[in-house]
């Protein structure tokens, strides 16, 4: 998959996630589906951290000198499939902060605009197939399928967001 492809499907599920959050009442921001989960704006949190941990991890990978002969299969159905519960690690969990939906948005439109700023520096986009670094769930991984696992893994909390949201 071209970096341009997955730039485009980055913008359609952020478009999609900033449209459902722009139609929900505060009372939904914070529902939770169970006394011990996370609440719609948690789950966003998660997703802030998340990006902008991949942003560092992408930038590492990329300080790397040498070409990465790694056979990259990341298993995304796994990561996808909400039956399969993974637990975030530590540094990605949100914390209790209560935030209202202006500001959530504008911290994930910050976090977008990172990314973006650090794809857009890499002169050879190739390089994003060449450089590898450590997930801490999928292990190797091609720089190229850290930024698609990125609006995969935005695609698995959507899904959550609408459960939480319609109380499944």
């Amino acid at each position: 998959m071209e970096l341009n492809e997955i730039n485009q499907k980055l913008k359609e599920t952020r478009d999609e996630l900033l449209g459902i959050l722009n139609t929900l009442s505060e009372d939904q921001l914070n529902k939770r589906k169970e006394p011990n989960s996370w609440n719609i704006i948690q789950v966003c949190q998660h997703l802030l951290k998340t990006e902008e941990l991949y942003v560092m991890a992408i930038k590492k990978g990329l300080k790397c000198t040498e070409d990465s002969f790694i056979e990259n299969k990341p298993q995304w159905e796994f990561l996808i499939d909400r039956s399969n519960k993974i637990e975030a690690p530590d540094i990605a969990k949100p914390g209790d902060e209560i935030f209202e939906v202006k500001e959530i948005i504008e911290q994930l439109n910050h976090s977008r605009e990172r990314l973006s700023e650090v794809l857009n520096t890499v002169e050879d986009p190739s390089l994003l197939s060449r450089r590898h670094f450590v997930h801490p769930v999928f292990k190797e991984m091609l720089l190229i399928e850290w930024v698609r696992s990125l609006y995969l893994h935005e695609q698995r909390h959507i899904k959550q967001i609408i459960e939480i949201k319609n109380g499944i």
